[in-house]
């Protein structure tokens, strides 16, 4: 947990430091760190928000998944922008990324969707995320179709996979006595990180 303002202002790779965050929370909540809030935007502007679970973290950017056909899905096939905010009470900090979003490789959704519960391979199926259903019953019989059809191994939906927000802004926020916390903004300028102190 970076906890003196200086390491924050002080990095070669905020990501990296993000990933160091998410596994000192880990550590430390007692429920999944990995929730990170996820907004995105219509390509009129208007906002959504809603939480998904932050897969990979690395030099890229960070990976979640989710329905193609979904309501985030749509908006990002709109508006291919998108802002994550992870905040954890146990460790006292918050992180927020902004930047463009991407689709992972076919291959990575492939690896990722393999390595999920079977029930959670067969719900990708049963559901069609986002869109108005008439009852309970009607998801459960798709999900019974959905195990019928698949006795053995579960393939993944052509329109289920994963999306990469590449981060172009990052802050680092380190909560502090009396509301003063420590927020260290870092800018992708040239392929490099700029870093700023804000005020809290």
């Amino acid at each position: 947990m970076l906890r003196r303002m200086d390491a924050m202002m002080n990095l070669v790779d905020p990501l990296a430091a993000v990933a160091e965050l998410l596994a000192a929370a880990s550590a430390a909540c007692p429920h999944d760190a990995s929730r990170v809030a996820l907004a995105t935007a219509t390509r009129d502007g208007r906002p959504s928000v809603r939480y998904v679970l932050a897969k990979e973290i690395d030099a890229r950017g960070v990976v979640f998944y989710t329905s193609y056909a979904s309501r985030k899905g749509r908006d990002l096939e709109e508006n291919p922008f998108a802002a994550l905010a992870f905040h954890w009470w146990e460790t006292g900090v918050q992180v927020r990324l902004e930047g463009p979003i991407e689709r992972v490789s076919a291959e990575e959704s492939d690896a990722y969707f393999a390595s999920r519960p079977r029930g959670s391979r067969i719900g990708a199926w049963a559901s069609p995320q986002s869109a108005v259903i008439p009852d309970r019953a009607f998801l459960e019989a798709r999900v019974r179709e959905v195990e019928a059809r698949y006795q053995g191994d579960v393939p993944r939906p052509d329109t289920w996979g994963g999306y990469r927000l590449v981060p172009e802004r990052i802050e680092l926020w380190q909560d502090r006595v009396s509301r003063l916390h420590d927020r260290a903004f870092y800018e992708r300028v040239d392929g490099l990180w700029r870093c700023e102190r804000l005020a809290p």
